[in-house]
Formats: structure tokens, sequence, C-alpha cells
């Protein structure tokens, strides 16, 4: 590795946050909560992120308060008994200097009555109950059902800013329930949530401008979104960048600080003719600062993870260059910190060859 780390170690300010360096912890999921209740070694989990140069941590997904939001009763809950586990972590985070946001989830068809799920008699909720696309499963959501759940995402926004974080971030990817009304795919509904491009964005634009009600102008507000879904790996919300402009264009007008941009592999180009990834065109086409994240730091995208193979560590060379020209703002860690607390640490101090590799038996350990 030949260039200069300096461009990951820039201060950035998100709507008043001051982050001390440009490094996230990605969201997730670790199912490492019994009870849906995050204990003591969740919060030293992430405390470890913390003092070891990590510039802010976004939680793993944690599930809003609606009786099927949650696809696994070990995933931590963001409502009642779960918010004093939620408090200690941030304490704990706080503690030493760090940064923390949860993300606030909610998993709509993704979630399988018959697994290992609270309410299992109580079938899956999306936009057409659909869980992947033509297979449907359950009714469409109603729209006091709707309403229900945009009220839990603000609830639960709330919480978080009184609990002391320091911002939220919306989950809004990878085919979860924001994504399904995203999603033409699996929203085919024909009233005012469904259609056309913008009146698919409603329940998004609701849940956000909601959660603003509730928390404010000053507190930093992040979307995760992405093209690709798990149900589906080639779709895309907007095949080409005037969509995608009009897309993201009503949802920062709603309320968002900063987009987050997931993509399998972060150097792919999002479009033809531009080496822009995904973030870069979300931070061109909207002013708004953005996040890149997809195979930070490591050989193999982050599906094969699920699928038994590892991954070596890699350089950073074209993340420092994208960095340093200003394509993108921050940039997510995954796999890399899951595996290795002091990733950033080592980063910093150019310890590249202490850097782990990820084996997917990491998935089942807190480091």
């Amino acid at each position: 590795m030949s260039r200069s780390v300096a461009p990951l170690f820039r201060p950035f300010t998100i709507n008043g946050l001051t982050l001390e360096n440009r490094i996230v912890m990605a969201p997730m999921t670790r199912s490492k909560s019994p009870g849906s209740i995050p204990g003591p070694e969740v919060a030293a989990y992430y405390r470890r992120r913390a003092e070891n140069m990590t510039g802010l941590i976004i939680t793993e997904g944690t599930t809003v308060n609606d009786p099927v939001s949650s696809m696994d009763v070990n995933i931590p809950n963001f409502h009642g008994d779960a918010l004093k586990g939620w408090k200690r972590v941030v304490e704990e985070v706080h503690g030493v200097g760090g940064k923390i946001m949860p993300q606030l989830w909610h998993v709509g068809m993704a979630r399988n009555p018959k697994g290992n799920v609270a309410n299992p008699e109580v079938p899956s909720a999306g936009p057409s109950g659909m869980s992947k696309p033509g297979k449907q499963v359950s009714e469409p959501m109603t729209k006091a059902h709707i309403q229900s759940v945009v009220d839990a995402f603000a609830r639960a926004a709330a919480d978080a800013r009184e609990l002391g974080f320091d911002g939220v971030e919306l989950h809004g990817a990878h085919g979860y329930l924001i994504d399904q009304f995203l999603w033409e795919g699996l929203n085919q509904r024909d009233d005012e949530y469904g259609g056309s491009m913008l009146k698919r964005e409603r329940f998004a634009i609701e849940i956000i401008e909601a959660v603003r009600r509730e928390v404010g102008k000053d507190y930093p507000l992040i979307l995760r979104l992405s093209q690709w879904k798990q149900q589906d790996y080639t779709a895309r919300l907007a095949p080409t960048p005037e969509l995608l402009g009009e897309f993201l264009k009503v949802l920062s007008e709603a309320g968002v600080d900063c987009f987050h941009c997931s993509q399998r592999r972060f150097w792919e180009p999002e479009f033809e003719g531009s080496t822009l990834n995904f973030a870069g065109w979300a931070k061109k086409l909207t002013g708004k600062p953005s996040i890149t994240v997809g195979s930070v730091s490591l050989s193999g995208e982050f599906i094969g993870s699920f699928q038994g193979q590892s991954s070596e560590a890699t350089g950073i060379d074209d993340l420092l260059a994208r960095l340093e020209n200003d394509e993108f703002d921050l940039v997510a860690v995954g796999r890399a910190l899951l595996v290795d607390p002091e990733w950033s640490r080592k980063i910093h101090e150019e310890r590249y060859e202490a850097l782990m590799p990820f084996k997917p038996e990491a998935l089942a350990t807190l480091y």
C-alpha cells in the first residue's frame, strides 16, 4: 500500500455532529441479544471498536415496535425493556469518546413466521404481502398498519435521542420493509403507496418526516439504501442517473442528512460512462454527504460469507484515492471490523501486515 491514509482520518461533520475520522462501523446483524435485549457483552463489543479509532458506529439492525418487525428473537429490539440495554451501550461507547447511532429496522416480508420469531401466529407484513416478486404469501398491509409502523419508527427515533445516541439510521435497503415499498418488484399496490416511483416512496417519506418531527432539525438522520435486494441481486430502483436524481431528491427534501449507499463491491461504477460508485452519485445528485460500503479491505463480497467463503485482507489504495477526491465522505467497514475491533487503529498506524482475514466462523462470535 503506497497512498497516505490521511484522507481517512480527517474530521467530518453531519448536521452538527463532528466525527474524528471517516471510518464508520457498518450495521451487521449479530443475533446475540437473547430475548431481543442487548446485554453487557453487546455493549463491550461496540466499545472495543470505539476505543480503537472507529469514528462512528452504526449498530446492528434494531427492530421497531411492531408485532412482526423482527425475524429472530435474538435480534435486539429498540423498544420496551431493550432500551435499558441500549442505554448501557451508549454509555460504554461515549465513555471512550466514541459516537454511535442505532439502525432502526422493520424486516417486513423477510420474516419467516415458521422461524425463531415472536408472534409466529401473525402473518408477516409487506406492501403487497409478497415474499419475492410474484409470490404472495399474506395480505397487503392495511393503511392502519402502515400508519402504526410509521409511528413506531418515529417513537424509536425519539427514544434514541432521549437515550443519548448521536443520531439514527433508517434501514431502507436490501429488500426489507421500507425497501419493499420502494421496489416495484414487491410493491404492486394500487393506492397512494404504489404505482409510480414517487408514490412508492411515500412510505419512506412519511417515516422520514415523522422522525424529523420527533427529533427536530438538529439531529443527524442517515438513510441506508441499496439498488440490489436479497431477493434479486440484479434489481435496480433507479436504472439511470436521471431517475436516481428524482428518487433521491424527495428523500433529501423530506429530511435525510446523509445517504448510506450499499453496494456488494464499493469499487463498481453505478452507471456506464462514469467511474462514480453509488455513494458518489448520491453525493453528486443531492449535495448531501454520502457513505460508501461494500467489501472494504477484503477480497470477497459479503454474500459469500453466508455460503462459507473466507476473504483475505487487501489494500485500500483505490478507496483512499476516491476519498481524497471527495467522491464520497465516509467509509463503512463491515466484516473487516466485525472480525477485528482494532482495524481502524491498524490502518491509522499502517500496520497492514496485522490486518486479519475474514472467516465465516467469525459470524458466531462477538470479538
